[in-house]
């Protein structure tokens, strides 16, 4: 139970660490005595950070101070069964009659032997841009395709494959281009159980160009993701946020704070020293190279033009379309295309 309880004055971004340690998608805060304060949820987090709120605030303003309760030895089993059916909680607290914290109940525990509506499958087309050089990981891929440098025992990619394949996804594309035939060889030889499509890039196209070859296969929202990422997040919760925000291009951004190790000189209006900040810290939304986009916009992309993703989201945008970003911690997010981060990957996994 400790380990999903916090008190009111943790900031969001340790939130936002705890939940990703845990996997939860919920929290419980409590006071030094142990009494029930409310309850934070991932939602409840990106909502404050999408608000502007300083990751570095504490939660004491953002999380549910009248949350659902049972009172110890006054509810019976079939009841909250039901309570977890109607409401899809993920937990539920237990307090006695003054309201302190007692025990837990998780949905998975007490509906183990029932199908949980939150753990269903999604398949969907995944899109990997899988492409380009990866110059930053040379000399490696000079002989193999960036997608293909191992970590343990397997490539990058078959490690993202396997974060779409455990929420059900198996049609996947594969945007090819540097070293192209290695990378068809790969996967003849493995035979996987899910369908491969190779999208052939005549010639460098960007991080988004060869996406409009594929203009017209799809019916519904799909992902598109980096050939070089590992992303720890809860895929079937963006989907829905996705489809529930109407949005038209969803991004996933790293909540990033970068600490500036000198002391930085402020100037007044005449030139003087106003002050000095000692080590100041800084917090920006880092984009991780995942996304999802509706099929629309693919036909705001030109053909046979180089053009990045980035590209594509500002035309989108100027088109008066909805972007929409989904905050993720910042542990969540590991960029494996360069030497420090790979080596990061190698020790997480």
């Amino acid at each position: 139970m400790n380990e999903i309880t916090i008190y009111p004055e943790v900031t969001i971004r340790q939130a936002m660490k705890k939940l990703s340690q845990t996997g939860q998608k919920c929290l419980v805060i409590v006071d030094s005595q142990n009494f029930l304060l409310g309850t934070l949820t991932d939602g409840d987090i990106r909502k404050a950070i999408l608000k502007g709120i300083n990751i570095n605030e504490s939660i004491n303003k953002i999380y549910k101070t009248k949350p659902t309760v049972l009172i110890k030895n006054k509810f019976k089993l079939e009841d909250v069964k039901d309570l977890f059916k109607k409401s899809k909680f993920d937990l539920i607290p237990i307090v006695n009659i003054k309201g302190k914290l007692l025990d837990i109940l998780y949905w998975d525990t007490i509906l183990i032997n029932e199908k949980n509506p939150n753990n269903k499958k999604l398949n969907i087309p995944v899109i990997i841009m899988a492409g380009g050089k990866g110059s930053r990981l040379e000399p490696f891929t000079k002989v193999l395709p960036k997608p293909l440098i191992p970590v343990h025992d397997k490539p990058v990619i078959e490690h993202i494959i396997g974060h779409f394949t455990n929420i059900g996804c198996l049609d996947f594309f594969l945007t090819v281009n540097y070293k192209s035939k290695i990378m068809k060889a790969y996967f003849e030889e493995l035979q996987p159980e899910y369908k491969l499509n190779f999208v052939e890039e005549k010639e460098p196209l960007g991080t988004a160009g060869s996406l409009r070859l594929l203009n017209g296969k799809f019916k519904k929202p799909f992902f598109v993701t980096n050939c070089d990422i590992f992303i720890k997040t809860d895929y079937l919760s963006l989907y829905d946020f996705h489809i529930k925000g109407n949005f038209d291009i969803t991004l996933v951004a790293s909540a990033k704070e970068y600490i500036i190790p000198y002391g930085t000189c402020e100037l007044n209006k005449d030139g003087d020293l106003s002050h000095i900040n000692e080590k100041p810290k800084y917090n920006f939304l880092i984009n991780t190279g995942l996304y999802i986009l509706s099929p629309k916009v693919l036909e705001l992309i030109p053909k046979n033009k180089f053009y990045h993703i980035t590209h594509l989201i500002e035309d989108a945008k100027n088109k008066g379309n909805k972007i929409g970003v989904y905050p993720i911690d910042e542990d969540a997010w590991v960029d494996v295309g360069q030497w420090a981060e790979y080596k990061k990957a190698v020790k997480q996994l």
